[in-house]
C-alpha cells in the first residue's frame, strides 16, 4: 500500500502520475478524476510500452481523455480503452486505488 496524494489534488478532468517503490517493486501509475471518479492505471501505453506523458502530470486533452504523447493515442478515463490511434481497441491496464480519509492509496 503506497499513499499517492490528496484526492483534492487531482481537479476534474485532471490526471496526476506516481512512481512508487523502487527496484523490481516499481510502480508507475497514473490516476485520473472524471466526473469526480479517481481511477488508476499503470502508466505504459499498450503500443509501445512507453509512458503516456512527455512532460510531468500531462495526460489529458481538452475533451478529458488520456493521451499518450509518443504516438496520440487517446484513452477513455473511465475504463482505459483506447478509443483512437494505434493500439485502438486495446486497454491501459487498470490498478486498485483506495480511498482513506479524503487521501488516495495505491492497495497492493
Amino acid at each position: 500500500m503506497s499513499v499517492l496524494c490528496a484526492a483534492a489534488e487531482i481537479g476534474d478532468g485532471q490526471a496526476r502520475g506516481f512512481v512508487v517503490g523502487a527496484g523490481a517493486e516499481r510502480r508507475d501509475v497514473v490516476v485520473v478524476n472524471s466526473g469526480g471518479m479517481l481511477r488508476g492505471f499503470v502508466n505504459r501505453c499498450p503500443h509501445r510500452g512507453t509512458p503516456l506523458e512527455t512532460f510531468p502530470d500531462r495526460f489529458t486533452d481538452s475533451a478529458g481523455l488520456l493521451v499518450c504523447s509518443t504516438h496520440g493515442a487517446r484513452f477513455r478515463p473511465d475504463d482505459g480503452l483506447c478509443v483512437s490511434g494505434p493500439c485502438a481497441g486495446q486497454s491501459l491496464q487498470p490498478v486498485v486505488l483506495e480511498l482513506r480519509h479524503g487521501v488516495v492509496v495505491l492497495a497492493g
